[in-house]
């Protein structure tokens, strides 16, 4: 069985804005500038259209990784998956769900489900799960701040 997380980021920005940004390889590069990020193959700029790839080959826990991804599911612009069909994991899937909330903003809120190739559901629990959560908060972050610099939504 998968090991399953889920994350909410309040967004300053309509949820179109919102889900356009986070389709975004420039803006997910950017966000992953720590890790090194960067796309190779597949849709390698602007955003991903339901069933676009992109290979991402990036460092994180100090090891060299490379992942591609398809966008399975769109229902714009409330909804988006994409899932790994090739790297380091035996499955990875992220849901993006887009919820406008009171005063124009919006709730973004991603559901991760993976599970590690090797070393089983205490690794995922212990390291993996912990690692992705604290990643895709800082993505979250610098994408709430690319709206908050812009003064736009």
């Amino acid at each position: 069985m998968p090991s399953r997380f889920t994350l909410e980021t309040h967004m300053a920005a309509r949820p179109d804005a919102v889900f356009d940004l986070a389709r975004d390889i420039g803006a997910h590069v950017a966000s992953m500038r720590d890790s090194r990020e960067r796309a190779i193959a597949g849709t390698t700029e602007g955003p991903m259209r339901l069933g676009d790839t992109v290979t991402f080959r990036a460092r994180h826990l100090g090891v060299w990784f490379t992942l591609t991804a398809r966008i399975s599911e769109m229902r714009a612009p409330s909804r988006f998956v994409d899932e790994q069909v090739w790297g380091p994991f035996r499955s990875f899937r992220h849901e993006h769900r887009f919820e406008q909330t009171p005063g124009g903003g919006t709730k973004m809120t991603d559901t991760i489900e993976l599970a590690s190739p090797v070393f089983g559901v205490i690794v995922e629990r212990l390291i993996l799960v912990p690692y992705l959560r604290r990643l895709i908060a800082r993505r979250n972050a610098h994408l709430a701040a690319s709206f908050l610099e812009a003064g736009t939504s």
